[in-house]
């Protein structure tokens, strides 16, 4: 940061012209990270009636977030990168960072009449949910964090006094708070890579809360919404070049800018019992069925990026842009967007998807790093290649490209080949023998004995 320039606050802003105003916290945010701050930040900073609707966000794994925006009075730059150049804007929606292990300061949130919303951005593995929806019962701090909650409502402790660590007991202990305080109905939107997300969480959190409180179980299922979601905009980590050109051509020195694409979508399903923001203003849409759209989305873009997370450093790529510019890779993406689109209805716009996502994985100006969509890729290769694999050979077709990215994974575990072709001239035997492979897969894909036929020409 540039020691010359005074620190982006909303207070410098005032003094300079430029409107800045605080906005009431409306809604609670779950995982401050990158991508909230590009996409359902951004979306309510460009609501018709945005300025009534501030975010109070607390972080996940990490304090250190809440720190910096804390000192900007919660105002960063969002430089959006195009093959064209970039465009800057200061995002004024946040009206509060906090560490996520203020829990009183949650639960106080949660128990205002005001607050309308929590939306909740924690990754797919921040859910602590089995694939049915059920809480995790193999995850110590999940099952700390709900015995603690149970102690507390036996004796009617004050929930905000919890140290609990976990999104889903941390949105607990702020839905009793709510509960406590003869709060209004509230709406839960979760914004991960998630099938059917709402769904999943309302039956995760109604669990939970029935081993903690039945008193908290029928208020849940009488008092708060569940809404489904997809969400598209790809967000790469900032590095130490875009902060310092950032801090050099700016009036003020931004410690916690963002750098996202230009393309941003956002599908929504379900219902919002105390209002919302209008985010429609800004291009989201509201469906009654949100599965077609969060298949499509899943399955294209974050399919296409799991396949070449564990594909492009076998061919010593580093990014998407790189990875994609490969013709032998490319050509995996096509065929398996061949694959995934078979599996979705018409109606979606697929064409122009397709057409759109290819232009954005060649943006060279956004350095989507291989090595950050590849961390928990094993969960990701169940959600986003399993399904259109299975689907595939139900409707008698052979998932060659779902085979590709089969392999690649493979060769991304520990102690296995480290060249494409090596990867997939293993497939066969990997698929009999390893006992991590069908916990992933399931026994049905793991039975399936072809796919080193199917793809050997690849390599």
């Amino acid at each position: 940061m540039s020691a010359t320039r005074p620190a982006l606050t909303r207070a410098l802003l005032a003094a300079r012209g430029i409107a800045a105003a605080r906005p009431p916290v409306r809604i609670v945010h779950l995982g401050l990270g990158a991508f909230h701050r590009a996409h359902q930040a951004w979306y309510t900073a460009h609501a018709g009636n945005g300025a009534q609707w501030g975010i109070a966000a607390f972080t996940g794994r990490s304090p250190a977030m809440a720190g910096v925006l804390s000192c900007q009075g919660g105002l960063y730059t969002l430089i959006e990168r195009s093959p064209a150049g970039d465009r800057r804007e200061i995002v004024t929606s946040l009206a509060e960072a906090r560490d996520g292990a203020d829990v009183r300061r949650l639960a106080s949130l949660l128990a205002s009449p005001e607050v309308a919303l929590v939306t909740i951005t924690v990754t797919e593995a921040g859910y602590r949910l089995l694939t049915d929806g059920s809480p995790d019962g193999g995850d110590a701090a999940l099952a700390a964090d709900l015995a603690a909650l149970r102690t507390a409502a036996a004796s009617q402790l004050p929930p905000g006094n919890l140290g609990v660590t976990t999104m889903l007991g941390r949105l607990l202990a702020g839905l009793e708070a709510r509960r406590r305080a003869s709060g209004p109905a509230i709406a839960v939107v979760p914004c991960d890579n998630v099938p059917a997300n709402g769904s999943l969480l309302s039956r995760g959190a109604t669990l939970a809360a029935e081993f903690v409180s039945p008193a908290l179980a029928g208020w849940i299922a009488q008092h708060v919404s569940f809404v489904s979601t997809s969400v598209d905009r790809i967000t790469p980590r900032v590095t130490a070049a875009d902060m310092e050109r950032l801090n050099v051509e700016e009036q003020w020195a931004d410690a916690a800018p963002v750098v996202t694409e230009p393309f941003r979508d956002w599908v929504l399903s379900g219902s919002f019992p105390s209002g919302r923001p209008a985010w429609e203003d800004a291009g989201a849409q509201f469906v009654a069925d949100i599965e077609p759209w969060e298949r499509r989305k899943l399955w294209l873009l974050n399919g296409a990026h799991t396949l070449l997370s564990f594909g492009g450093p076998l061919r010593g790529h580093e990014t998407i842009a790189q990875a994609m510019g490969d013709p032998a890779l490319s050509a995996m993406v096509g065929m398996w967007w061949d694959e995934a689109s078979a599996q979705l209805p018409a109606g979606l716009g697929i064409e122009s998807y397709r057409a759109a996502l290819r232009d954005r994985f060649l943006n060279s100006r956004i350095e989507h790093r291989l090595a950050q969509i590849a961390e928990d890729g094993t969960r990701k290769l169940a959600l986003r290649i399993v399904p259109v694999a299975e689907a595939e050979l139900a409707a008698g077709r052979l998932p060659r490209a779902a085979a590709c990215a089969m392999a690649c994974w493979i060769a991304s575990r520990p102690g296995r080949p480290v060249s494409l072709a090596a990867a997939i001239g293993s497939v066969s035997p990997y698929l009999a023998a390893r006992a991590a492979f069908v916990a992933v897969v399931g026994d049905y894909l793991a039975q399936w004995a072809r796919p080193r036929t199917s793809v050997s020409r690849l390599a």
